[in-house]
């Protein structure tokens, strides 16, 4: 009943003999560190630091009572729309 035990173990043992062969060679180290580092940034990515965030916590959207920022950004958009009119004309 076990005799497909010793099979099995000198199948592993091959492959683990094969694989430290391989491994003795640094071009082919390299490599297999490369995929794995690849692997763990897929698998777990870096969190992002804080600092590389976005400063600006209310851009493009004004609270409707900040009328002086409401007013900045009608001012800002109204100056678009003009600076691209001038243009096309």
């Amino acid at each position: 009943m076990k005799r497909n035990l010793p099979i099995k173990s000198i199948l592993v043992a091959g492959m683990g003999a094969s694989a430290a062969m391989w491994l003795t060679s640094k071009p082919n180290r390299l490599k297999v560190e490369n995929v794995c580092r690849d692997w763990k940034r897929k698998i777990a990515p870096t969190p992002i630091d804080k600092s590389d965030a976005f400063p600006v916590e209310k851009a493009g959207n004004p609270h409707p009572q900040d009328t002086e920022d409401t007013d900045m950004v009608s001012e800002g958009a109204m100056y678009s729309v003009k600076f691209y009119n001038e243009k096309v004309q």
